[in-house]
């Protein structure tokens, strides 16, 4: 490796935009298809690829096999320098191997090298190379310039988690101290940190999955993964980023706020790209069409509908109030409650009066 790389390296243990053109360099040195690292903690992986392209592979391994072999038997060798696949399975262990047989090989994939390094506050980190099949495995001379790297990478990816650690910690204590449950969110809605108010909320209202947190209510998980992949893909357009969660016993309904966070998305440890904020609903109050607009990121016309009917005005009446034809207020509606991930009027009226919402299903009334 050059020493250009090895100052990258180290540029991105603080700098964390420079992590994806790190890995990108790395998958040109080993001839990659691909490059990707990865940190295990408390049973969870989470990473950053060198490409877009790159990200959706790693993103099916894992979801598709997340107790893989292939992961396992690295780091079951704690051995200090990089291993190849050939060095731990066998071409008929590969062909048994579901992470082999069923998604690698056919992909052309599944001849790579990597390394693992465990921090000492118990971390694991992964550094990958994919390579195409056809190119057969590195060589040894390869081997040896990588293990040489191998100080470099540990040093940089220790120095990097601490940073990611602590500046994920301090958001979530600064909400919780204004009585906000919140978490730090990752780009595929992972937690990178959550505050005891949040993490109190398990599993009742969320659940911390492998693949990202996600919402016991079904069509507020729709929802709270849309608002994800529109941040993900495009910040400044997404279209739903408030989600509201129907009221259960005598938990009250909630919304769901995520706000995107700029410039941190793309890396691996200060990975943050969402704070997820959660707030009930007031028992009682009736929102103003200021504060139902910004709830669910309505247009001004959306949002003065839904405020009456929140009061209990019927959308004929409704229309009356606003100067539009009915029919103009009922398609209105039905843009309000694609928004709100709700199905009936007296749904919406629950969510924004604080009442007990009724069941999931129907037409708006």
């Amino acid at each position: 490796m050059d020493e250009r790389f090895l100052e990258s390296l180290y540029e991105a243990a603080i700098v964390p935009e420079l992590w994806p053109g790190v890995l990108k360099r790395f998958q040109s040195q080993t001839r990659g298809a691909g490059a990707v690292l990865v940190t295990v903690a408390a049973g969870r992986a989470r990473w950053i690829s060198s490409s877009p392209e790159f990200d959706e592979v790693v993103a099916t391994h894992f979801e598709r096999f997340p107790d893989n072999a292939r992961t396992a038997r690295l780091l079951g060798r704690n051995h200090a320098g990089f291993l190849r696949d050939v060095d731990i399975f066998s071409s008929d262990e590969m062909a048994l191997e579901p992470v082999y047989a069923d998604f690698l090989l056919p992909r052309g994939l599944g001849i790579g090298v990597a390394t693992s390094i465990v921090s000492p506050s118990g971390e694991a980190f992964i550094l990958h190379a994919e390579r195409e099949w056809k190119e057969g495995p590195v060589d040894a001379a390869q081997i040896r310039r990588l293990d040489g790297l191998r100080p470099h990478l540990a040093r940089a990816m220790v120095l990097s988690a601490r940073l990611d650690f602590e500046r994920a910690r301090s958001a979530t204590q600064a909400l919780e101290t204004m009585g906000l449950p919140a978490a730090v969110l990752d780009r595929s809605g992972r937690p990178v940190a959550m505050n005891p108010l949040l993490a109190a909320m398990l599993p009742e209202v969320a659940q911390d999955r492998i693949a990202r947190l996600t919402l016991t209510n079904a069509p507020a998980d729709a929802l709270f993964a849309a608002a994800l992949a529109a941040i993900g893909s495009a910040p400044a357009d997404a279209a739903v980023r408030s989600i509201p969660i129907a009221q259960q016993g005598d938990r009250p309904p909630l919304i769901l706020h995520l706000s995107p966070i700029r410039g941190a998305a793309h890396d691996i440890f200060t990975r943050a790209a969402t704070i997820l904020v959660v707030t009930p609903v007031v028992l009682g109050e009736l929102p103003s069409a200021s504060v139902v607009q910004g709830l669910f990121d309505l247009t001004p016309s959306e949002a003065k509908l839904a405020a009456l009917i929140a009061a209990g005005i019927r959308p004929r009446d409704a229309a009356a109030t606003l100067g539009v034809t009915e029919s103009t207020a009922r398609t209105t509606l039905k843009r309000v409650m694609a928004k709100t991930g709700l199905h009936r009027q007296a749904e919406l009226v629950g969510l924004l009066r604080g009442a007990r919402l009724g069941p999931a299903g129907g037409q708006a009334d």
